[in-house]
């Protein structure tokens, strides 16, 4: 099996106040395999900074990054977009095309060994999570599991275009992962 690293870059952010979201920063995540590097979702501009650290940290330029998933089209997910200059930037067709971006169409997608992009939608429809395979699978979900909570009660995200969507989403989810990396916070075991 082709040796693959995932590494966090900065963890997510998510605060609301009586339903209403006050402040939100995504995840951003590694993923090394085949001689491609994959960051899957920027951020929001205010983690720019721990971005560049967590990448200079693990000897990563950022001119060197090849792929960019972004999840979902949401400012929080793709505020950093900037730093990689050489990255193929892929996002789902059911968000729209967006300029200078690849558009994923079906449900899966391969983007260096072990790694695939898999539909997961719910949160938008055209959210999707990253799957990695390794020595244990990862799920890097965005805003399909934005919380540690949603996934533990089953609860689809505060905003979701379908309840019954976004919970097969997250089944689909859980079902795969031994580590699920959610949109908004830190990674934790799927507890299967």
């Amino acid at each position: 099996m082709t040796p693959v690293s995932v590494d966090l870059l900065t963890v997510g952010l998510l605060i609301k106040e009586d339903d209403v979201v006050k402040e939100a920063h995504s995840t951003s995540t590694m993923v090394r395999s085949g001689g491609r590097t994959v960051v899957v979702d920027t951020s929001s501009p205010e983690r720019r900074e721990a971005i560049l650290h967590s990448l200079q940290q693990l000897d990563v330029r950022p001119e060197d990054v090849d792929i960019v998933v972004t999840t979902h089209a949401h400012r929080d997910h793709m505020g950093n977009d900037d730093l990689f200059p050489n990255a193929e930037f892929i996002i789902h067709e059911e968000e729209g095309e967006l300029s200078g971006r690849t558009v994923m169409k079906g449900d899966i997608l391969e983007v260096a060994p072990n790694v695939v992009v898999m539909h997961t939608p719910g949160h938008s429809r055209g959210s999707v999570s990253v799957f990695v395979e390794g020595e244990q699978r990862y799920a890097m979900t965005g805003d399909a599991i934005p919380l540690e909570d949603n996934f533990r009660r089953m609860v689809p995200p505060g905003v979701h275009f379908d309840r019954e969507i976004a919970l097969q989403s997250i089944i689909r989810v859980g079902e795969f992962a031994d580590i699920i990396v959610p949109g908004h916070g830190f990674p934790f075991p799927a507890g299967r």
